[in-house]
């Protein structure tokens, strides 16, 4: 009896491949054979769905970023309750941080094959902190996109560069909760009107 074919789960099985692979080993050093050979997938399928290793890269990374926004939307009401969601997503989902990094280092400050898309992606953040500023719930001080900016740096390096939490504030369980707290702390009043 022939096995019955499942792109959609082919799909998702070279999906999640390519997450890891990417993560691991950039776009450079990524390999659609290992991508392949994670997803127990044909080669040709992975062009096929997905196009060629530069696309599937921007493709992971959008629905990676689309994830994140969909998770964690901007709250300017509840900062402290935003980046306690950012530390805890990112915690849950290193990969995404890696592969921002990958993307960094291979593209530069070269425009990316999404940058349109993400530009309105990242409009709509900036607008949810501008509202936040007009109704007077956080500064106005500070660019409202720049405060975007301020607050993934302060919420995203912990999860980035793990050896250097580790090294700098320790690495118990009460260091990264005090660590928590001071970002917390930061962005309070990085964002206090």
């Amino acid at each position: 009896m022939a096995a019955v074919r499942d792109p959609e789960a082919t799909k998702a099985r070279i999906f999640e491949a390519a997450v890891a692979e990417f993560a691991r080993h950039g776009i450079a050093g990524a390999r659609i054979d290992r991508i392949a050979s994670g997803a127990k997938a044909n080669k040709q399928l992975i062009y096929a769905y997905y196009g060629n290793k530069a696309e599937l890269f921007t493709q992971v990374l959008g629905r990676c970023m689309v994830d994140l926004a969909g998770a964690v939307p901007v709250d300017p009401d509840d900062v402290e309750g935003w980046v306690d969601q950012l530390l805890d997503y990112h915690a849950a989902h290193p990969e995404l941080l890696r592969l921002l990094f990958w993307e960094g280092i291979e593209y530069g400050t070269a425009e990316l094959p999404d940058e349109p898309a993400r530009q309105a992606h990242y409009a709509r953040k900036v607008a949810a902190l501008r509202d936040g500023q007009d109704r007077g719930v956080i500064t106005d001080a500070i660019p409202a996109g720049d405060l975007l900016i301020l607050l993934t740096a302060l919420t995203n390096w912990m999860a980035a560069v793990p050896q250097m939490r580790r090294i700098l504030a320790g690495a118990e369980d009460t260091d990264r909760e005090r660590l928590r707290a001071s970002i917390k702390e930061a962005a309070r009043r990085l964002f206090a009107r």
